[in-house]
């Protein structure tokens, strides 16, 4: 594992109790709506077979088994213990909990061989990893041909005022929200960082269509402040 790696690890084991609280409050609740587009954008249906990468405390996890029951199966995965205790926790009274396995895995080497999945999703992770375009290969590589693979992922707003106002907001406030909401000050430090150091939504797209995905698409929600990004294996 990378120091990067192990560094991410050991800020989300620290904030998970919090974390699904400060996703709400740092997205205005806008959260639940993203990853509900992600989900519609998969193209998950009954009987599909779907990976949820970096799947921490299985929000779009559930939603993802919600869209593919009866008959089919969600795969999260993530290298947090601690996301992934509440993960198991939280599906554990849902009757799509049934539909849903949880392994604790890398995303820049995933356990399993190549086609295995009708569509991969990756939400709010796709920043923390050490290789961006290797860890979107490896989502290709376990992909089945027709496959889609879904990033949802904050994003970089395009209208000047507001890119003002947001980044204000995000390099002032977030920590500090962060700070109170979790008692730790570091993680949401970095969370800005991440971002600033996160390609421009257009260059990921660039990514998509360099690694060989086809049909690409990138949908800017709420004004740019996240986006989610859509490719098929040929």
């Amino acid at each position: 594992m990378s120091s990067k790696e192990e560094y991410v690890r050991q800020i989300f084991d620290r904030i998970a109790p919090r974390y699904d609280l400060m996703n709400t409050l740092l997205s205005f609740n806008r959260d639940k709506a993203w990853r509900r587009v992600a989900v519609k954008l998969s193209g998950a249906r009954p009987g599909f077979k779907v990976l949820d990468v970096c799947c921490g405390t299985g929000m779009l996890t559930l939603e993802l088994a919600r869209a593919v029951s009866p008959g089919g199966k969600v795969t999260g995965l993530d290298f947090s213990p601690a996301m992934l205790a509440i993960a198991r926790e939280r599906v554990r009274s849902s009757p799509f909990g049934r539909s849903i396995e949880f392994i604790q895995g890398n995303a820049m080497s995933l356990p399993f061989p190549e086609g295995s999945f009708d569509c991969a999703t990756i939400a709010f992770a796709l920043r923390n990893v050490p290789d961006i375009e290797g860890a979107l290969l490896e989502m290709k590589r376990v992909l089945r041909p027709g496959g889609r693979l879904v990033s949802l992922e904050l994003a970089k707003p395009s209208w000047p005022l507001f890119k003002q106002i947001y980044y204000l907001y995000f390099d002032r406030l977030v920590p500090l929200l962060g700070k109170w909401g979790s008692g730790a000050d570091g993680p949401y430090s970095y969370l800005p960082r991440s971002l600033k150091a996160f390609p421009h939504q257009r260059e990921l797209l660039e990514t998509f269509n360099n690694i060989g995905l086809i049909d690409t698409v990138c949908l800017e929600l709420t004004g740019g402040i996240a986006a989610v990004h859509v490719g098929t294996k040929p």
